[in-house]
């Protein structure tokens, strides 16, 4: 049996796990929740994953996990020996310090914006939660403007967020920020920062994100 993936196929947090299992060549099925049914709502759901959220992974030993970033994490680390090496060797404390300085940039200083926007633009009227509050996308475009500022100085001195190399830190940002464009934002392709676009452009380019861009 090969690691089951439980989650919706456009999710951003399952995307977020799919490409991470594409970095390190991990086999999986995907058991596809409908989340316009609230099946992520179900008792059988919510059974394993208490916050009806997904995804979650199910291993063959039965070994159970969500939240997408630890999932990657794991991945990352039981699969190390395989694929793309995506996370520091821990015995480098340095290395492990910097990509978890990158880890906690992505979650505190890019989501929050990020899917903000999403949930004001897209998931908000999609689920018929009212209209878009404009002054919300207001506020929140500027603050990510002002976030992806400091990543452009960040990213002057260094390929990636945690270094020369590529981690889960850079691809954590994938899944919310290719909904920028889509929503007619263009702060990851701001010529006014050159390298925030030669990242974005970088890590999108991945051969991992276009397996599953358009579905886990």
């Amino acid at each position: 049996m090969v690691l089951k993936l439980y989650g919706s196929p456009m999710s951003t947090c399952t995307r977020r796990v799919a490409l991470t299992l594409k970095e390190k060549n991990v086999q999986y099925e995907l058991i596809a929740i409908d989340i316009t049914k609230n099946e992520h709502k179900s008792a059988s759901f919510v059974a394993n994953q208490p916050f009806g959220q997904v995804p979650y992974i199910v291993e063959e030993d039965g070994f159970q996990l969500f939240e997408s970033r630890a999932i990657a994490r794991y991945i990352a680390l039981k699969y190390a020996g395989q694929g793309n090496v995506v996370v520091p060797d821990p015995a480098d404390f340095k290395a492990t310090a910097l990509f978890e300085q990158a880890a906690s940039i992505e979650l505190t200083n890019f989501d929050p914006f990020a899917s903000g926007l999403a949930a004001e633009k897209v998931f908000k009227p999609r689920k018929g939660l009212g209209p878009t509050d404009e002054q919300v996308v207001a506020r929140l475009a500027a603050q990510l403007n002002a976030k992806l500022d400091a990543y452009e100085v960040i990213l002057s001195k260094t390929k990636y967020l945690a270094g020369d190399n590529v981690t889960l830190a850079d691809l954590f940002h994938i899944p919310y920020g290719s909904m920028l464009a889509v929503m007619g934002f263009d702060h990851l392709e701001s010529d006014k920062r050159p390298n925030v676009v030669r990242w974005w452009k970088d890590i999108t380019s991945r051969p991992s994100w276009q397996a599953v861009k358009d579905g886990a």
